[in-house]
């Protein structure tokens, strides 16, 4: 019997799951996902190229959560003889949003850990609870099979002092209010991948947006993280599906102290009512703005590009020079007409777009001449759980990925 390993990736409103068998790098059996697991679900898997396994969905009114989804996917694979009959489960790896100051490296997680991480759910309300959810169902289902908690903020802890900083009185700092950053996970995938696709710019400094449902840009010098737009919490930076991204706290104010919002309502608005959705009053889905003729859903994908173009900017100073711009994400993977106004609007910076290479969803998407190189590269955040899960589980700690396999496209634009 080999080995095998599950990830499970919970999102705010979807449960990404992959099976690897432990091979060094981890090779893909299975992947698939259980998407809107509030609301009317769907169950889907594909083999490890890309074909399609299995399909299933739930009612309406019987939506799985992220508890049901978790059950669901470890109940399916030994309902259908997967793992195949020659693989043994060792291990569960999960996505973890938020680890706070304590943890920095993925780890085995146990009951103590499990409180701590608890503890974390107000500063990532939208994801904290869906990944623990999915953890104590594995653990009420298979309780002797170990999990490994792998952190979206730890690839940030390379990130210089003054860019972690609040300009907050400093005894809140010893509270843990502080920037941590996020999309961790998937900023490292493509850490671990830029060295074979352009080794230049892996080694100098390179941007990466990672534009999705969740949007965010990071700062990479030698592939660590220098700086990067989300901060003390998710909502901070880019505009983002339903996410406002960066706003004036003294709006927040104004709209407690002028229009009644407690800070229930505040939340439920900056998180699920703002972004794309509350500026174009039609949809956060980047395809259906993209699709519409209407004045507001031009002005939304209008905002989005330009808040990611003018981010961009300040990251390049905070890097003192660009090399190169990697585009991945949902949108960012799938969106030719989103990489195009970004790549114009970063001209002064060196991008030069090839608009066929663009258009055609080629890897390298600049032109032979442009001083900063563009790229697409696909994210595999599962890939990267999978390793970490598979060095813990093996006692070989978790030394850093360098060069990060194959990674499959998800074609998900609403992905985090």
């Amino acid at each position: 019997m080999a080995d095998a390993l599950l990830t499970l990736n919970a999102g705010s409103s979807s449960l990404k799951f992959a099976l690897f068998r432990a091979t060094t790098p981890p090779t893909l059996e299975l992947r698939g996902r259980v998407t809107a697991v509030q609301d009317s679900a769907v169950f889907q898997a594909f083999d490890g190229s890309g074909r399609p396994v299995d399909e299933r969905s739930w009612p309406r009114n019987n939506p799985p959560g992220h508890a049901g989804a978790a059950a669901f996917v470890l109940e399916w694979l030994g309902t259908r003889g997967l793992p195949p009959r020659d693989l043994r489960l060792i291990a569960v790896g999960h996505r973890v949003v938020h680890g706070g100051e304590r943890f920095a490296t993925p780890m085995v997680v146990d009951g103590g850990t499990l409180e701590s991480l608890d503890a974390l759910t107000p500063l990532a309300p939208l994801h904290q609870p869906q990944s623990l959810a999915a953890i104590r169902t594995i653990i009420a289902l298979a309780p002797t099979l170990p999990q490994v908690a792998c952190f979206d903020t730890a690839f940030h802890r390379t990130q210089p002092p003054v860019a972690q900083m609040c300009a907050i009185p400093r005894m809140y700092a010893g509270r843990g209010i502080r920037r941590y950053g996020f999309h961790g996970l998937s900023y490292e995938s493509i850490a671990g991948r830029l060295g074979d696709v352009d080794a230049p710019a892996a080694s100098g400094r390179t941007i990466v947006a990672h534009l999705g449902a969740g949007a965010s840009l990071c700062a990479m010098h030698n592939r660590a993280s220098i700086a990067t737009t989300m901060g003390f919490s998710a909502l901070d930076g880019l505009v983002m599906s339903t996410r406002c991204g960066s706003i004036d706290p003294g709006v927040l104010i104004h709209l407690q102290r002028h229009h009644g919002l407690s800070v229930d309502q505040l939340e439920q608005l900056l998180y699920h009512e703002s972004g794309l959705l509350g500026v174009s009053g039609l949809s956060g889905d980047m395809r259906t703005l993209l699709d519409s003729d209407r004045t507001e859903a031009a002005e939304a994908t209008h905002l989005f590009e330009y808040r990611i173009s003018r981010e961009i900017g300040s990251l390049v100073a905070a890097l003192g020079g660009l090399d190169g711009l990697v585009f991945t994400g949902g949108i960012g993977e799938n969106s030719p007409e989103i990489r195009e106004a970004v790549c114009l609007a970063c001209g002064w910076a060196g991008v030069d777009i090839d608009r066929s290479a663009n258009a055609a969803g080629r890897c390298r998407i600049s032109a032979d001449r442009s001083r900063v190189r563009a790229y697409v590269i696909p994210t595999d955040e599962e890939l990267v759980i999978a390793r970490h899960t598979m060095r813990i589980v093996h006692g070989r700690g978790t030394e850093p990925i360098a060069g990060g396999g194959v990674a499959a496209q998800n074609g998900d634009p609403h992905g985090e």
